[in-house]
């Protein structure tokens, strides 16, 4: 692990590590982001609690995570995540979601480095297939921005993935693949809404958003967490973005010939309080592509309940003997 220290100017970023469990990025000495990259498989309760590396957001004051980590309903959920629930190789299909037969470890700090503009770290990652053998490496990068207002958090995450095991196809569905963000368990589900981009949104259909808000309540606090998506991104993606529990983001699909890469780049734009508007999203996108594209129609729509499960049926009885 490369060397953290929280002692910085005021106004600049600086890092903060907590050894062997999470590296904190602080903007004027308050956590903004935590970079989650414990592995402990000594028992199976903390392997459940650490299988997979993610990232944490906390709240304006940088006292309270405002995203879930490990346990709770679908206990995969964490923070802003990457995963497929379909990965395939030509050794087969493993579940890299729901981290079925695997895990994704973090291996070690490549760089971080922090100043008044920005802090950035890169983390090398090896995700494991049916064996212990890594069938993707990845170069996960985390930079942090000052926001603008009325803003608090701006943050980028940039992922490089290089087949190891032949080509690799990132698949699955919208549900269970791609990038996404997941809120606390502390979230009102009665209060979380979401903005599109297009006029008569409909996102059980609609492909390639430029970006997808959400409007969400965690511990009596209001929230809008805007989740920007690049144009070098892959193409035909659908998103996720309709669950009263908050979870929403890209469902990137493609596949990586072997020994090559791809990249995914995505950034959240994040209030606490006063809402964040259609046209400072707009801006905060246009500063991530670099074009200048003018404020769309938006459609604005409530949460979706997630279908109920059936309940289990009854076994009969042993009949007495």
């Amino acid at each position: 692990m490369v060397a953290a220290s929280a002692l910085a100017q005021s106004d600049s970023f600086s890092f903060q590590d907590t050894a062997g469990d999470h590296l904190d990025v602080l903007f004027k000495g308050k956590p903004v982001v935590r970079y989650q990259y414990a592995f402990d498989a000594s028992t199976p309760e903390r392997l459940l609690e650490t299988y997979k590396p993610y990232v944490h957001v906390l709240d304006a004051d940088g006292k309270e995570l405002i995203t879930k980590g490990p346990g709770g309903d679908f206990p995969h959920h964490r923070g802003l995540v990457i995963g497929w629930n379909k990965l395939t190789t030509p050794a087969g299909v493993v579940d890299r979601w729901h981290m079925k037969g695997g895990n994704i470890l973090h291996t070690k700090i490549l760089s971080q480095k922090a100043g008044k503009d920005s802090a950035t770290f890169t983390a090398l990652i090896h995700w494991q297939g049916a064996s212990d053998a890594p069938v993707l490496e990845e170069e996960r990068t985390i930079t942090v921005f000052p926001a603008p207002a009325p803003a608090y958090a701006l943050i980028e995450m940039r992922s490089q993935l290089k087949a190891l095991a032949g080509e690799t196809k990132l698949d699955g569905d919208p549900e269970h693949a791609g990038i996404q963000f997941r809120p606390s368990m502390a979230i009102d589900r009665t209060q979380t809404a979401y903005l599109y981009p297009k006029a008569d949104a409909e996102p059980h259909k609609d492909r390639d958003y430029p970006w997808v808000a959400e409007r969400m309540t965690v511990a009596g606090k209001r929230y809008t967490v805007a989740f920007l998506n690049h144009p070098d991104n892959p193409r035909d993606t659908p998103f996720s973005a309709y669950r009263d529990y908050g979870r929403f983001g890209a469902f990137f699909h493609t596949v990586i010939p072997a020994d090559s890469k791809t990249t995914l780049q995505v950034r959240l734009l994040v209030s606490e309080g006063a809402d964040l508007s259609p046209e400072q999203i707009q801006k905060a996108a246009n500063a991530f592509t670099g074009k200048n594209d003018p404020t769309p129609e938006v459609t604005e729509r409530p949460f979706e309940k997630p279908a109920e499960k059936p309940a289990p049926k009854k076994q009969p009885a042993e009949p007495k003997k």
